[in-house]
């Protein structure tokens, strides 16, 4: 194997893709990552550092394109680094992801056969987020800019009209930079804690077209807020406008409390049939579309005639609770966050759906407890865990309780198939798996599994 060094040429074939977007290819065996490129792209590249056996090189410049390479629709999709595949065509960015979750299932969880169906695409992969989050800043002319930050730093690219995010977001950005300039408010600098206009949060419910505009700030008030809420109210949709409060030194965007400017405080959405209330602090999946054909198949999967108990762990404000108590007999929620638990039992009310209860807590404590002193027990259980995962007590409560049918969404398929093969190894077998491109344009794909039980006396 040859020795490399820093500054070295080299010249490689990009055979694959990282976890954060590098391309990966090999000289001599030896496993080089590669910033900005796609898979089939041959490329020519500087050494910057090397391992025993990888290292990390500089594009310098792509000799032959992939076949699957094409021209971002984005003019600072590079130096953003939120949209890592969009150099890549978008039947190869599904290509990826599903090789992705196959690998991962059989190589981290061992299994021989992956019983996968299709992964479940978008037709239009653009303009899919119902919810952005845009810094505010000044550029090195000491002008006021508002965008994302780049990858990795807190440095902000400038961009008014993310092509992932709703059409109304540009406008909205326009006038509150207007309001602004207009009253001298100076964006936050986070070096030196001071400035006022920290981030601003806009959502959109994509059904009802009701839009949402929550201003952070550093301080107690915001000057002239009058005649800001007159302005975003020619916005056509606008329905609810207030601001945060978040004084601390810390990249956490938003704060506790909320003051309402105009409107109810929240919006309204639906996801198939069940309407959802968001508010600015809510968790609320950012991809409406693809979250019904996610929250559809893991309801197809559950298998639910009308008779079943159901426990979902991991509710959140209970997107996929609500969608299983249209058909089953009884749903119970788990969920550690507080404020998400009030939003799901308001959800509930919002639907008049009474067979569901949610508890608050960790799934891997509410759940054996329940088991062991109350003795609960479950037909179906659908989890859907944080990247890391089931906890293993959580997962070993599942295999007492024994139901019939466990169903598992994922948004990370590493951790799937390692709690897939705990599972297996204790009476379930892997029915089917799906991959769900909640993402387009990025990394991340969610997969929903569905194990059966096929041993009756599982220990």
């Amino acid at each position: 194997m040859a020795e490399w060094k820093k500054n070295d040429r080299i010249e490689v074939v990009i055979e694959d893709m990282s976890e954060t977007g590098e391309g990966i290819g090999k000289t001599d065996g030896f496993t080089w990552f590669i910033k900005d490129t796609v898979i089939g792209d041959k490329v020519q590249a500087k050494v910057m550092k090397t391992k025993k056996s990888y290292g990390f090189a500089k594009l310098e410049r792509i000799t032959e394109p992939s076949v699957n390479r094409v021209t971002p629709k984005c003019p600072v999709a590079g130096p953003c680094g939120g949209c890592q595949l969009q150099a890549m065509d978008y039947e190869e960015q599904l290509r990826y992801k599903e090789r992705k979750i196959y690998n991962n299932i059989t190589r981290i969880g061992g299994f021989s056969e992956v019983p996968m169906l299709p992964i479940m695409g978008m037709d239009e992969p653009w303009r899919y987020r119902n919810k952005a989050q845009f810094p505010w800043g000044l550029d090195k002319d000491g002008n006021i800019i508002v965008g994302f930050y780049a990858g990795r730093t807190h440095i902000i690219i400038g961009c008014e009209d993310c092509l992932l995010g709703a059409e109304e977001n540009r406008e909205v950005l326009r006038r509150i930079k207007a309001h602004m300039e207009r009253y001298h408010l100076m964006p936050y600098d986070e070096a030196t804690h001071k400035g006022l206009i920290r981030h601003t949060l806009i959502r959109k419910g994509f059904r009802t077209g009701e839009l949402m505009v929550c201003q952070v700030i550093n301080g107690k008030s915001l000057p002239h807020s009058e005649e800001l809420v007159n302005s975003l109210l020619e916005i056509p949709g606008m329905t609810s406008i207030s601001f945060n409060i978040n004084k601390d030194r810390t990249n956490v965007i938003l704060g506790d409390r909320v003051e309402n400017l105009y409107g109810p405080g929240y919006i309204t959405d639906s996801i198939g049939d069940v309407k959802y209330r968001i508010s600015p602090l809510s968790f609320y999946q950012v991809n409406p579309v693809q979250t019904e054909k996610l929250y559809g198949a893991a309801l197809e999967y559950a298998g639910l005639t009308g008779g079943e108990t159901v426990w979902d762990l991991y509710c959140g404000i209970g997107t996929i609770s609500l969608f299983l108590a249209q058909k089953a007999k009884k749903v119970y929620g788990v969920e550690i966050v507080p404020q998400a638990i009030e939003d799901a039992r308001e959800n509930a009310r919002l639907n008049g759906l009474d067979n569901v209860e949610f508890f608050v807590g960790k799934a891997e404590e509410v759940l054996p407890e329940q088991y062991e002193k109350n003795h609960v027990y479950a037909d179906v259980i659908v989890v859907d865990p944080p990247r890391k995962g089931c906890d293993e007590a959580c997962l070993n409560t599942i295999v007492k309780m024994a139901p019939k049918r466990v169903v598992y969404v994922s948004c990370d398929s590493a951790t799937l198939a390692r709690d897939m093969k705990y599972l297996a190894e204790r009476g379930y077998k892997v029915e089917k798996v799906r991959g769900c491109d909640m993402f387009p344009q990025g990394l991340h794909v969610e997969t929903v599994c569905l194990l059966e039980r096929v041993k009756s006396d599982v220990s």
